[in-house]
């Protein structure tokens, strides 16, 4: 835990780095998340 704290606190970039990695993840998530109601709520075909 001491760790973590030392890399989100201790310095920009490791804040950065961190940001950066959950923003990511946060749009993989809506990105992922958007196209399975897409594909669920979508029309059938035929």
């Amino acid at each position: 835990m001491d760790f973590w704290l030392d890399l989100l606190f201790g310095n920009a970039v490791g804040l950065s780095s961190m940001i950066v990695i959950f923003v990511t993840l946060g749009l993989m998530l809506f990105f992922g998340g958007y196209f399975v109601y897409k594909v669920l709520s979508a029309p059938s075909p035929h």
